[in-house]
């Protein structure tokens, strides 16, 4: 027997407008910040081995990226180490803008399935007689279809979230070493450029 999607929705009921809700939400910071985690948008890859070269002559640095910004802050005097560490971390702060909204969803999704099932179980024994017999059999088939059809909401839109939320995170270290890296090498080399 096949999952149709159509009977799944239709039988979460209330339910899957807040379901709903979460969705839209993790699939949206998902796509913003993996466009916003891109290198070039971070610390271009010509920017950074210019640093590390200690070759930088401030063409091309603009002020659109992570790296640029940093460099800027240096160059304007931020050259004591603790500064420029506290605008770097500053900077990494910013690439975990919205990332917790994944922490959210990813929490708020399955509870509100399992509050979908706990309804849908409520509603299908509140249809029993007092001789514990099922009082209308449509009842008892719309209950437990509740119950597990928010199940399956909440956790398929917890689980991508969870994978999402992940690998964001994982690339937020590897821009930030990347960062921590870059300021190393301007307090390394002392000079103003």
């Amino acid at each position: 027997m096949e999952l149709d999607l159509a009977q799944i929705l239709k039988a979460s009921g209330l339910f899957l407008y807040p379901l709903l809700a979460c969705s839209v939400l993790g699939l949206a910071v998902t796509i913003e910040r993996i466009f916003a985690l891109c290198i070039a948008k971070v610390f271009p890859q010509k920017l950074f081995e210019a640093i590390v070269r200690g070759e930088y002559s401030g063409e091309d640095a603009g002020l659109d990226s992570a790296g640029a910004r940093i460099l800027q802050f240096y160059c304007e005097g931020g050259t004591d180490p603790d500064g420029l560490k506290a605008y770097a971390r500053l900077e990494v702060s910013r690439l975990e803008r919205g990332l917790f909204l994944l922490d959210i969803v990813v929490a708020v999704a399955p509870l509100l399935g399992l509050l979908g099932t706990v309804t849908g179980l409520v509603r299908v024994f509140t249809g029993f007689d007092g001789a514990g017999a099922a009082a209308d059999t449509g009842d008892f088939g719309q209950g437990i279809s509740l119950a597990l059809s928010t199940t399956i909401l909440g956790l398929s839109i917890a689980i991508p979230a969870l994978v999402a939320g992940t690998w964001l995170d994982r690339r937020v270290d590897v821009l930030a070493a990347r960062i921590d890296a870059g300021v190393e090498r301007l307090l390394e080399t002392g000079e103003k450029y």
